[in-house]
Parts: C-alpha cells; sequence; structure tokens
C-alpha cells in the first residue's frame, strides 16, 4: 500500500513536472514572437500610433513613439509617414540606434507648427544615428511663409534665428531621396559634423525673396554627395561652410537663389580648412550668383581653402557668374581687428563654364593683397552678356590667373 501511495505521488509530480516544462516552453515561444514583432525588421505607421491626416491635430507624440520604438528595435527599421497632411512640432530623434538601420519612409506631407515658442532650437533634428533612409515622395512643409516676416537677420547680424527645417548632426552614412523640401523657416537642410551623405533626386523649394533660406548647407563634415537635384530658394541653393572637404556635387539645377557658394569664411575663431569640391554637370538659372566663393574681409584666424573643381556648368541669365570674394561683408559689420590675408584661396578650375550673364560682369575675383588668390585656372570659359552688344568683362584684383579658351577680356590674364 505504501509502495502504490509513492508511485501515485511520483505521477502526479511527473504530470505537474511536464506541464510546467511544456507551459514555459509556449511562454517561450510567444516571447520571441512578440520580440520579432516589436524588434526585429519592424515598421511603424504613424496612424496606427494615433496620427491624425487633417494638417491640424499635432502629431509629435505619434511620431516621436515610432521613432523611440524603431531607434530602439534591432534590425531594419522601417518609421511610415503615409498619404495625408501631419502637424508637428519640433522633433528630436536621437541616436545610437540598436539596430541595423532606420528608414523614414515619407509619402505623405510633415507639416511644420508656426507657434514659434514650440521652438528651442529646429524642426527636424537627427542626432548621432548611422544608417539613416529618408525616401519617399512626400513633403517637408516648413510653412515658413506664416513666419518670415519674423526674420531680422538683413537688419542685424546677431538677429534671432528661426527653426531649420531638417538637420543631420554627427550622422554617418545617411541617404535622402526623392522627397521635397518646402518653405522652411530657415535652413531646408543642414548637415553638421557627419560623414558620407547622399542626397538624391531631391527638390527644395521656397520662393526667391524668402530669407536665408539656404537649400542645403553644411559645415565640418566630410564625403558628402548631392546628385540629380533641384533647388529654388532665396538664398544659397548649395552653401559650402568650414570644415568642408571631399563634396561632390553634379547634376543639380539651381534657381532662383544666390548660386553655389563656398563660405562665408573666416567670421569665426578656428574653422577648419575647406578643400576637396568638385561642381559638375550643374545648370544655373536666373541665379544672382553663379559659382561663389566668398570670406570675410575681417577674418578672425587663418583658414585655407583649396582644391575646387569646377566643370561642365551651363549659366542661364547669372546675375555674377563666377566670382571670388575675399572681401565679403555683409551689414557692414566688419572690423579692423581681422585680416583678409587670414584666408587662403587656392588651387581653383573652372573648366567649361558657358551660357549667359545678366551682368556685364562674368567674372568677379576680388582677393586680398596681402594674400593673393593663387593657381586659379580657366578653361574654355565663355559667357555672354544677355543686354547690348552681348560683351562681358572680368573684374580681377590680386589675382594669379592661367587662362586657355577664355576671351582675354575675361581672363583676368593680364
Amino acid at each position: 500500500m505504501a509502495f502504490r501511495n509513492v508511485a501515485i505521488r511520483v505521477f502526479f509530480l511527473l504530470l505537474v513536472v511536464s506541464a510546467a516544462y511544456a507551459k514555459g516552453k509556449e511562454e517561450k515561444k510567444d516571447e520571441k514572437k512578440e520580440g520579432a514583432a516589436s524588434e526585429a525588421d519592424g515598421t511603424y505607421d504613424i496612424t496606427k500610433l494615433g496620427a491624425k491626416d487633417d494638417g491640424k491635430t499635432d502629431c509629435t507624440k505619434e511620431v516621436e513613439e515610432a521613432w523611440a520604438s524603431a531607434c530602439g528595435g534591432t534590425g531594419k527599421q522601417t518609421i511610415v509617414i503615409p498619404k495625408g497632411d501631419f502637424l508637428t512640432g519640433p522633433l528630436n530623434f536621437t541616436g545610437p540606434c540598436k539596430g541595423d538601420s532606420v528608414t523614414i519612409k515619407l509619402d505623405g506631407n510633415l507639416l511644420a507648427s508656426n507657434d514659434l515658442a514650440k521652438y528651442k532650437a529646429n524642426w527636424i533634428e537627427i542626432m548621432r544615428v548611422k544608417n539613416l533612409a529618408i525616401t519617399g515622395k512626400g513633403t517637408l512643409d516648413g510653412q515658413g511663409k506664416a513666419v518670415w516676416t519674423k526674420n531680422s537677420c538683413a537688419k542685424s547680424y546677431d538677429c534671432k534665428i528661426l527653426p531649420n527645417s531638417l538637420v543631420l548632426d554627427f550622422c554617418d552614412d545617411a541617404l535622402i531621396q526623392g522627397i521635397t523640401i518646402l518653405n522652411s523657416k530657415f535652413f531646408h537642410l543642414n548637415i553638421y559634423e557627419c560623414k558620407g551623405v547622399t542626397v538624391k533626386d531631391v527638390t527644395v523649394t521656397a520662393p526667391g525673396d524668402s530669407p536665408n533660406t539656404d537649400g542645403i548647407h553644411m559645415g565640418d563634415s566630410s564625403k558628402v554627395t548631392i546628385v540629380d537635384t533641384k533647388i529654388g530658394v532665396g538664398d544659397d541653393c548649395i552653401s559650402i561652410g568650414p570644415g568642408s572637404k571631399e563634396v561632390n556635387i553634379s547634376g543639380v539645377t539651381c534657381g532662383p537663389g544666390h548660386g553655389i557658394s563656398v563660405g562665408s569664411l573666416g567670421r569665426y575663431k578656428d574653422e577648419k580648412d575647406v578643400t576637396d569640391i568638385t561642381v559638375k554637370n550643374c545648370v544655373l538659372k536666373g541665379s544672382t550668383n553663379g559659382l561663389r566663393i566668398k570670406s570675410y574681409e575681417d577674418a578672425k584666424s587663418p583658414v585655407v581653402a583649396s582644391k575646387f573643381h569646377y566643370e561642365n556648368v551651363q549659366m542661364d541669365d547669372v546675375g555674377y557668374p563666377i566670382i571670388i570674394d575675399q572681401k565679403y561683408c555683409p551689414n557692414k559689420i566688419c572690423t579692423s581687428k581681422g585680416d583678409s590675408a587670414r584666408v587662403t584661396v587656392k588651387d581653383v578650375t573652372f573648366t567649361n563654364i558657358t551660357g549667359t550673364s545678366s551682368t556685364p560682369e562674368a567674372v568677379s575675383l576680388l582677393c586680398s593683397d596681402k594674400k593673393p588668390c593663387e593657381g586659379v585656372t580657366m578653361n574654355d570659359v565663355k559667357i555672354e552678356y544677355t543686354g547690348k552688344n552681348n560683351k562681358t568683362m572680368a573684374v580681377c584684383t590680386n589675382a594669379k590667373v592661367t587662362a586657355k579658351g577664355v576671351d582675354k577680356a575675361n581672363s583676368c590674364d593680364a
């Protein structure tokens, strides 16, 4: 009898253990499924998180929730902005992220709030993220028209800066493709301390008289490629700031705007050099400037701008097609404390630059008397004035130029 009781107890014990083991196995299976859904290869549609596509309801919370989930997940993560209009305030997307990559699929339109009190800095700021992609046919609409009148930078250079639309800080291996960036309150796209950024098939648009609406600005960044992109804005189409190197620009159409510019250089102390800049196969239409290098007359510390190559650029009614200006001084803010000789401009090549100028001054090289521009080469530069007689001229000071296939009037080859 005792043996029988022991046998029964052992039997029940085995049943309990088996049930517990089966339950544990099932729970682990469920956990694995949950993990796969929330982390590995996850997709986060902001409308499924509660975002309303009416263009009026604030969707900041839902978009930031999607970012937090995607950045915290493993594998390839995707945030979907579907068709529709989604209003948001400032969005801060901060890494590093856990997964292999994050893609923001922009099919709809994000609209920036015009309540300036909400902004501490920029509208969409992405920081310390690797392998980022922003793709699609949608729009980042800064809705800047409502606040451009609050921009006082034309009167005061120490003005309050309005929010930039899209800012990449410390991001490596990023792709921005297919989207439109529209009517930013300030700069449309700002690239800072990044490496390996590609901007492809992007449209950047704002009225020609909109203040400080640079299309794409970069600084302290390397290996930046801008290709097959259309930019028409109220300031520089592309501005290449201090610390930029290994920049390749091709297939860009610029206009309206202030051209494709390097600088301004020398405004701040201890700026880094700008080198290895290539601009090829571009078209500038009705812009106030064409290809421009500008540095402050009262530069604060030494900086070198070198190894620039401009090739196959078509000018269409451009104000000043080729300009190097080491006497740059906006708003008459320059002082006697600085020195234009602190900025070195050398090894600049212009090849096959053709088309028309809206002013007779097709070439303007205004270099420092203490440190002239060196190694400037002009090959096959042929630009006609759209006004009377079609004759253009060059205005050159302190520039050492080698010219071939250029009318003497435009060569600076005195």
